[in-house]
This record gives structure tokens, C-alpha cells and sequence, in this order.
């Protein structure tokens, strides 16, 4: 009993310890970025909001909050892009991973590439080949208006292959028989997918989606040398504005924008599917009420033979 006491208290002071060492920088960074308007300094030296307004006022001196607001724009439509095409892949592939089909070991490992692939060479093969093809990457387009569109095939690439082992990982979760079930039911297989299957992987499809989402906001190896010239998304622009001089306190505070706008993003597609599957819910048993209603024959307006209504009537 002691050694196993002991044994508790050391793997909870080494987890505080990881803990702080992964967290303790990001706190740290939100509090510099409230520091007076002098450079970037520790102890802090008073207590402002200063580098907080310099991301979106432009009239302040050093101020980059045009360049800023064009890359997080930039980012931003990348990144939702990419994750929404990351969970659409990832659902497919994954799918298709269900049953045993000819070379799916070599698939699968084709898939997992991606993560052992340098991100920086990756990067610079797609550089390479759409030269080699005479292309450019300024693609005007419907889906690409910033053009970049080899920015969203690494993407893509690189988010592909998380979002397809935590699909993979809610598929073995999943119970084939509530989809025979439904088919035996006489749903098709458009509704079975769309009212039976999709809601008990959609959490799976979101961790997707996240993946997709966060490794290209974060992007910057993979799209260093493939984003459409003039447009460049927030890490490139970050590292662009720090190479050559100090690092100043209005990074840290955009630093910290951007993570709490990703923890809102999270909670607000995480709040609207909670309100989704809690209707679905309170109206599940009312849909299985009116099913049996109609089955016994006691909807008003069913047009029932008057035998089968009383046969009901006498079930009850």
C-alpha cells in the first residue's frame, strides 16, 4: 500500500510538471501581451491594452494590422477548406477501410506517408512539380480566391492522414446491425447513411475536420514555398514580421487571439451539435409514439380498413 501511495504521488508531480511545461509558455505570452508600450520586456513594465489595439487599429506607429488581417483571412478561409475537405476524405477512405478489398495494406500505408514525409520537402516537391507541369500557383477561382491551390493539396495531404485514424477509430466503435436494422426497416440506403449512420460517427467526422482545421492554421513548412505570391497566410506572415528585428509584444497578444479564437470555434460547433443531438432526442420518443399510434390504427385521418382499426382497438 505504501509503494503503491508513493507510486500515485509521483505520476501526478510528473504530470503537474508536463502540464506546466506545456501550458505555462502559452499563459506566460497572454500575460506579456498586456504590458506597457515599451519593447518586449520581463517583469512586465505596466499594464496595458496597447498591443492588443495595434492588431486592429493601423493608425498606431509599427503597427501591421492590415498585413495581419490579410493572412489571418487568408488562413482562415485555408483552414476551413482544408478541414472540410480533410473529413470529407477521411469519411470516404475510412468507409472503404470496412471491408477487406484488394491492396488495402499498401493503401493504408500510402495514407500514413504523409506523416513521415518532411513537411519542408513536401512543400518543396509540390513546388517542383507544378513548375515542372509550366503552372503557377495564382489560380483565380471560384474555391481558391487568394489562388494557393497547391496550399490546399498539402493541406489536405497533411491533415488526411489523422482524420483518417480517427475515423477509423469510431468505425470500430460503430455497430453494423443498427444499419441492417434500418434497411430491414425499408429505409434506403441514402436515409440509413444520412438518419442512421452520420449521427453515430459524427464525432469522429468533427475530430476530422479539427485535424484538418489546426495543422493548417498552424501550416507553415508545407505552404513555405506554394502559397500564391501576395498572399500570405498568418505563420508566414508572423515569421516574416520577426526575421530581422525584435520580437514585440503585439505577437504575443496575436498569439493569443488566434488560440482563443480556435477554443471558440471548438465550442461553438461543439455547442450547436449538442443542441442538434439533444432535439433529436426529446423528439425520438414522440416519433416512436406516433409509430405505434399509426400502427394501432388511431391517427385521425388514417384511412385504415374498419377491421384492422378494431383489431387495433382490441390489441390495446
Amino acid at each position: 500500500m505504501t509503494g503503491a501511495r508513493w507510486s500515485k504521488w509521483a505520476l501526478a508531480a510528473y504530470f503537474v510538471l508536463f502540464t506546466a511545461i506545456l501550458y505555462l509558455p502559452a499563459i506566460l505570452m497572454a500575460i506579456l501581451s498586456f504590458q506597457g508600450t515599451e519593447r518586449l520586456q520581463f517583469p512586465m513594465q505596466g499594464f496595458s491594452g496597447h498591443w492588443w489595439q495595434s492588431l486592429f487599429d493601423d493608425s498606431i506607429p509599427t503597427s501591421h494590422a492590415t498585413e495581419i488581417r490579410s493572412a489571418a483571412l487568408t488562413s482562415l478561409y485555408l483552414a476551413f477548406l482544408v478541414g472540410a475537405l480533410t473529413s470529407l476524405l477521411s469519411l470516404s477512405l475510412s468507409m472503404a477501410f470496412r471491408r477487406r478489398f484488394p491492396a488495402d495494406g499498401v493503401l493504408f500505408y500510402v495514407i500514413m506517408l504523409a506523416l513521415m514525409t518532411p513537411g519542408f520537402l513536401l512543400s518543396l516537391g509540390t513546388s517542383l512539380f507544378w513548375q515542372f507541369m509550366g503552372k503557377d500557383f495564382d489560380w483565380p477561382g471560384l474555391l481558391t480566391p487568394f489562388g494557393g491551390l497547391a496550399a490546399i493539396g498539402t493541406g489536405v495531404v497533411w491533415g488526411l492522414p489523422f482524420g483518417f485514424l480517427v475515423m477509423v477509430a469510431a468505425w470500430n466503435r460503430y455497430d453494423v446491425r443498427v444499419e441492417e436494422a434500418a434497411r430491414d426497416l425499408g429505409a434506403s440506403s441514402t436515409r440509413t447513411f444520412r438518419e442512421v449512420t452520420l449521427p453515430l460517427v459524427w464525432t469522429g467526422l468533427f475530430g476530422a475536420f479539427l485535424f484538418g482545421f489546426t495543422l493548417s492554421w498552424n501550416e507553415y513548412d508545407r505552404t513555405a514555398l506554394v502559397i500564391a505570391s501576395g498572399e500570405l497566410t498568418l505563420p508566414i506572415q508572423i515569421f516574416a514580421l520577426t526575421t530581422g528585428s525584435v520580437i514585440r509584444p503585439d505577437l504575443y497578444a496575436l498569439g493569443t487571439a488566434t488560440t482563443l479564437f480556435i477554443l471558440l470555434v471548438v465550442a461553438i460547433v461543439l455547442l450547436f451539435f449538442a443542441i442538434y443531438v439533444r432535439r433529436r432526442l426529446r423528439a425520438a420518443p414522440a416519433s416512436h409514439e406516433v409509430q405505434v399510434a399509426e400502427e394501432l390504427g388511431e391517427v385521425e385521418g388514417l384511412d385504415l380498413p374498419p377491421e384492422t382499426a378494431a383489431g387495433g382497438a382490441r390489441a390495446k
